[in-house]
C-alpha cells in the first residue's frame, strides 16, 4: 500500500484487514468498496480515506447542474458527486468524472449490501409519499392475462438485476451517445480554448514561481489552471470522446446484454431495451390497465417516453428513472 488510507470516523480496521481489503476492493472511478470499508477520494487523490461499512448508513448520489445540463445542450453537463452518510449524521461528498461510475457503485452496494440506504433522506420521504398516494387509489381490475404479463415482467426484472453492471453500462452508453449527438460542435472550440487558457496558466505559474512573485500568485494560478484543465478536458476529444469509441460502447453494451438475455427463455423486451427501469414502467401500464399483453405495453412505453418533454413536470425521482431509460430509445428510434 504506497498511500495508507485515512480513516473517517469513530471506528476503524486494523492495519493488516486495511491493507487486504483496500487492495481487493471493488474500483469505481476514484472510490471503491470492499469487503469491510468504503474508500473515497480527496480532491488529488482515489480512495484517500475509508470508513468502515458498519458505519455507513446512506450513500446516494447528489447532480450538480450547468445551465442547459440534462438537455445535453450545456458545455459541461451534470456534475455528479457520492455522497457518503455515517457515524449519525457526517457527510463525505466525493466528486466523480463519470456519473455512471456512480451509478454501477450504487448498485453494486444496493446488491451486496443492502442494509445501507442508496437514497437521501428528503428522497425517501418523496418515495414514501408517492407509494401512500398510490396506495390510496382505487385499485383497478385488470384481467388474468395482465397479471400473467405483470409475472413475466417481475421475473425478467429478477434475473437483470443479478447482473446490474450490464443495464448499467446499457443506459450509460446510450446516454453518452445522446449527449454527443446533441452537443454543439461549436463547444469544442469553447472547451479547447479554455484548455488552453489553463496551459497557459500553468506556464505563468511556473513563471512565477522562478521570479518570486509571491505565494498568492502561484495559488490563484495554479488554482484557476486545475479549474480550466479538468473543465476543458471534459469536452475535447480524446481516446474516449470521440464518435467512433462512443459508438462502438454502446455496440459493444448491447452485445453484452444480448449474451446474457439469450440464454433467458423469451426474454420480453429487445436485448437494447432490457433495463429493470423499462420493466417498471410497462408493469404500470399493465396495472392501470391499459393494455393486456407484454408487446403492447412497451408501445405504450415508447408513446409515453416520445411525450416527455422539457415542458412535462416530473417529480425528481421520476426524472432520474426516465433520464435512465428514454436515451436507450432515442438512438435507437423507438424502433
Amino acid at each position: 500500500m504506497i498511500l495508507k488510507p485515512r480513516q473517517l470516523g469513530n471506528a476503524s480496521i486494523s492495519q493488516e484487514e486495511l491493507v487486504n481489503d483496500k487492495k481487493n476492493c471493488r474500483k469505481f472511478g476514484p472510490c471503491g468498496v470492499g469487503e469491510k470499508a468504503i474508500y473515497l477520494n480527496s480532491f488529488y487523490f482515489d480512495r484517500r480515506y475509508y470508513i468502515p461499512l458498519s458505519s455507513v448508513t446512506r450513500v446516494f448520489k447528489r447532480v450538480a447542474m450547468s445551465k442547459g445540463g440534462f438537455t445535453g445542450k450545456g458545455i459541461f453537463a451534470t456534475l455528479p458527486y457520492l455522497v457518503v452518510e455515517y457515524d449519525n449524521g457526517k457527510e463525505k461528498q466525493c466528486n466523480f468524472k463519470h456519473e455512471e461510475q456512480v451509478d454501477q457503485m450504487l448498485e453494486f452496494i444496493k446488491s451486496r449490501y443492502p442494509q445501507i440506504r442508496i437514497h437521501s433522506a428528503e428522497a425517501e420521504k418523496r418515495l414514501a409519499e408517492k407509494k401512500r398516494k398510490l396506495a390510496e387509489k382505487k385499485p383497478v381490475q385488470i384481467s388474468e392475462k395482465a397479471r400473467g404479463s405483470i409475472q413475466v415482467l417481475n421475473n425478467a426484472s429478477v434475473y437483470l438485476e443479478q447482473e446490474p453492471d450490464l443495464y448499467v453500462e446499457l443506459s450509460s452508453a446510450a446516454k453518452k451517445k445522446r449527449t454527443y449527438e446533441k452537443s454543439n460542435p461549436a463547444y469544442k472550440w469553447v472547451a479547447l480554448f479554455i484548455f488552453l487558457m489553463g496551459v497557459a496558466a500553468v506556464i505563468y505559474g511556473i513563471y512565477a514561481i522562478i521570479t518570486h512573485a509571491g505565494f498568492a500568485m502561484y495559488f490563484l494560478l495554479f488554482g484557476l489552471a486545475a479549474i480550466f484543465l479538468f473543465s476543458g478536458a471534459n469536452v475535447l476529444p480524446t481516446a474516449k470522446n470521440n464518435r467512433k469509441y462512443i459508438e462502438n460502447r454502446l455496440e459493444n453494451a448491447v452485445s453484452a446484454m444480448e449474451s446474457y438475455v439469450k440464454t433467458y427463455p423469451e426474454f420480453p423486451v429487445p436485448a437494447k431495451y432490457a433495463h429493470p427501469g423499462v420493466l417498471k414502467r410497462m408493469k404500470e401500464i399493465l396495472l392501470e390497465g391499459r393494455t393486456e399483453t407484454i408487446p403492447e405495453a412497451l408501445e405504450i412505453l415508447k408513446s409515453d417516453l416520445k411525450a416527455l418533454n422539457s415542458s412535462v413536470t416530473v417529480e425528481q425521482e421520476e426524472f432520474d428513472e426516465i433520464m435512465a431509460i428514454k436515451p436507450m430509445f432515442l438512438v435507437m428510434n423507438y424502433e
